[in-house]
C-alpha cells in the first residue's frame, strides 16, 4: 500500500484497528479459527505496519491515542491563541517608544521570522501540533503587520488586504497541514472576492454584504476547489466544501426572506420566490451529490438547509391561523418523514456499495 501522507496512514492503521476487532468477533462466533501459527504471524504483521507508521508519521494506534490527540490539539489551539494575545499586546505596550524605522522593520520581520520557524518545524516535527502553533501565531503577527503598517503610513482601507491574508494563509494552511488556517483563508478570500463584486456592482467596498449575492462567485470558486487533489491533506476538500455551502445557502436563506436587497429587478414577492425554490433545489442537489460521492459533509450541511428552507416556509403558510399545537405537530410529522426517507437513501447506499460486480 502506498503511503504518502499522514492521512493515508492514520487511514490505514484505523484499518488495522478494525480487522482486530472484527477477527475476535469472528472467532468468538466460530465461524473462522485461525491456528496459533497463522494468528501470531498475522499479529506481527499488523505489529510491524503499526510501528512503521508511527515511526514515519506518528499516528493514533489505539482509541487511546486518539484520545490524547484531541487533547493535544485543543491544547495546541489554546497556545496559539494565547501566544497571538501576547504578541498583540507586547507590540501595544511598547509601541509609542519606537521610531517609525524600528516599527516598520519589527512588523516586517515579525511574520518572516515566524514563517520560516513554521517551516524548520513542520519539516521537523512528526506530530504536527508545534508547527500549527507557530503557524497560527505567525498568522497572527501577518494581520497586525499590514494592519500597523496601514496606521503608520496612512493608507486608505483597501479589500486587497484580505488577499494578502488569504495567500498568506493558504501558504500557511498547506505547510503546517493545518485545517484552521485553511479556514481562516477561505474567509479571507471570500470576503475579498465578495468585496470586489461589490465593487464591480457599484456600492463602496465596505458594503459588500448589503447584497447576499456577492458571496456567489466565491462559494463557486471554493467549490470548484474542492475538486482539486488534496489526497496529502485530510478534510481539506471537506472544508472547501461546507464553506462553499455556506457562502451559497446563507445568501440564498436571506433572499429567500428579503427579496428587496436582491440585484434582480422584480418585485420583492417574486424574487422571494425564485430564491426559495432556489434553496430547495440547492441543498436537495448537496445531499444527492454527497450520497454519490460519499461525503458526509455535502450530506450534512446540504440536510441542515433543507430543513430550514421548509420550516421557514411552513411558518409562512400555516403560522398565522393555524392552532400552535396543530402546526408543531405538523414540524414533529415532517421531521418523521424527513428520517424514514433519509434512512431509506441510507439503505439504498449501503444496498448498492455490497453488491459484487459480475
Amino acid at each position: 500500500m502506498d503511503i504518502t501522507s499522514k492521512a493515508d496512514a492514520q487511514r490505514r492503521a484505523d484499518q488495522i484497528a478494525a480487522f482486530r476487532a472484527e477477527l475476535t468477533i469472528i472467532e468468538a462466533e466460530k465461524i473462522l479459527l485461525l491456528s496459533d501459527s497463522q494468528r501470531t504471524a498475522v499479529a506481527g504483521y499488523h505489529q510491524g505496519c503499526l510501528a512503521r507508521l508511527t515511526s514515519a508519521f506518528d499516528v493514533d494506534a489505539s482509541r487511546r491515542d486518539k484520545q490524547l490527540s484531541l487533547g493535544m490539539k485543543i491544547t495546541s489551539f489554546l497556545g496559539a491563541l494565547g501566544l497571538a494575545a501576547s504578541v498583540f499586546f507586547l507590540f501595544y505596550q511598547f509601541w509609542g517608544g519606537f521610531s517609525t524605522a524600528v516599527q516598520t522593520s519589527i512588523l516586517v520581520a515579525a511574520p518572516v521570522i515566524g514563517l520560516a520557524v513554521t517551516m524548520l518545524v513542520s519539516l521537523r516535527e512528526k506530530t504536527g501540533y508545534f508547527s500549527k502553533l507557530a503557524g497560527l501565531v505567525t498568522l497572527a503577527c501577518f494581520v497586525l503587520n499590514l494592519s500597523m503598517l496601514g496606521q503608520i503610513f496612512n493608507i486608505a482601507p483597501s479589500p486587497n488586504a484580505f488577499l494578502v491574508w488569504a495567500a498568506f494563509a493558504f501558504l500557511l494552511a498547506y505547510a503546517a497541514d493545518a485545517r484552521l488556517l485553511l479556514a481562516f483563508g477561505i474567509i479571507a478570500f471570500a470576503a475579498f472576492l465578495s468585496a470586489r463584486t461589490g465593487t464591480w456592482s457599484g456600492c463602496y467596498w465596505l458594503h459588500f454584504g448589503e447584497r447576499p449575492e456577492n458571496f456567489f462567485p466565491a462559494a463557486l470558486l471554493l467549490f470548484a476547489a474542492s475538486w482539486l487533489p488534496h489526497r496529502r491533506y485530510f478534510g481539506f476538500a471537506a472544508i472547501y466544501r461546507v464553506f462553499a455551502l455556506l457562502l451559497a445557502l446563507i445568501p440564498v436563506l436571506i433572499l429567500a426572506n428579503w427579496g428587496r436587497i436582491s440585484y434582480l429587478d422584480l418585485d420583492a414577492a417574486t424574487i422571494e420566490n425564485i430564491y426559495q425554490v432556489a434553496g430547495f433545489v440547492l441543498s436537495a442537489a448537496a445531499i444527492w451529490l454527497g450520497i454519490r460521492i460519499a461525503a458526509p459533509d455535502l450530506v450534512n450541511t446540504g440536510n441542515v438547509f433543507f430543513t430550514i428552507f421548509l420550516y421557514t416556509k411552513f411558518y409562512d403558510w400555516w403560522w398565522d391561523w393555524m392552532p400552535k399545537y396543530l402546526f408543531f405537530l405538523l414540524i414533529g410529522l415532517t421531521a418523521i418523514v424527513m428520517l424514514l426517507v433519509l434512512k431509506r437513501l441510507r439503505d439504498l447506499g449501503e444496498h448498492r456499495s455490497q453488491e459484487v460486480p459480475r
